[in-house]
């Protein structure tokens, strides 16, 4: 556990940089900062599960590369709408976790608890509909894979579930702050960006830590891992 911790070193450190950053209006540190956060964070997977690599860690650096492209959507592809650019890699890394989580992770049924996730996404659809326009549909479909990453982190590891709670509730800020930018303060952005970096990283954390335990665990329990899922 403390090679993870550090591994998670400059993600961490750099996150707290891009957040401080944001909150003091510093934008020449804050936006170099932010496409610093997924290699460092693909850096931190590399090296803690290098010696085990195994599929779910191939996807989870295929999910963290679509989010930085996600991140960088804006100075990566300069003459495109950004908003579209990101939803789009941002939905293709959710997709990835998608799978991930429900057919790779799962260590129990969906709880009932989960159910708040549908909740969420009428309400949020709701609200946000007259302010959406010509997005609606792709802001619509995005709702529903954010909300199965969710959903299907809820069946994972503890860390999992936190890191799905945390990623949709840094998204459901942004949603607001992008659509309609009125109803939040100026300290929402900084928000978004701690709620993102965490969500993520408690992601990774929990795909590394659970494809450890499951390479450690004694042979006799594979089965039951297996009839869990």
């Amino acid at each position: 556990m403390s090679r993870l911790w550090i591994a998670f070193t400059p993600f961490i450190f750099a996150a707290l940089v891009h957040v401080w950053a944001l909150a003091v209006g510093a934008h020449d540190a804050a936006s170099p900062t932010k496409l610093m956060l997924m290699p460092f964070l693909a850096l931190a997977v590399v090296w803690a599960g290098h010696r085990h690599w195994t599929s779910a860690h191939t996807i989870l650096v295929i999910a963290i590369g679509l989010s930085w492209l996600g991140d960088g959507a804006g100075p990566l592809f300069p003459g495109v709408d950004t908003v579209p650019m990101m939803l789009l890699f941002f939905a293709l890394a959710h997709l990835c976790y998608i799978w991930l989580f429900w057919r790779m992770l799962a260590v129990r049924r969906l709880p009932l608890w989960s159910a708040v996730y549908a909740v969420w996404y009428v309400g949020l659809l709701v609200v946000l509909w007259p302010h959406l326009g010509a997005l609606l549909i792709p802001v619509a479909l995005y709702g529903i894979v954010l909300g199965a990453t969710a959903m299907g982190a809820a069946r994972c590891h503890p860390l999992i579930a936190w890191g799905g709670a945390f990623f949709l509730a840094a998204d459901s800020i942004l949603a607001f702050r992008l659509f309609v930018p009125d109803a939040l303060p100026a300290w929402s952005s900084p928000l978004i960006m701690a709620l993102y970096c965490l969500g993520q990283g408690l992601l990774a954390a929990g795909v590394l830590v659970t494809t450890r335990e499951r390479q450690e665990a004694p042979a006799v329990a594979t089965p039951v891992v297996k009839a869990a899922v």
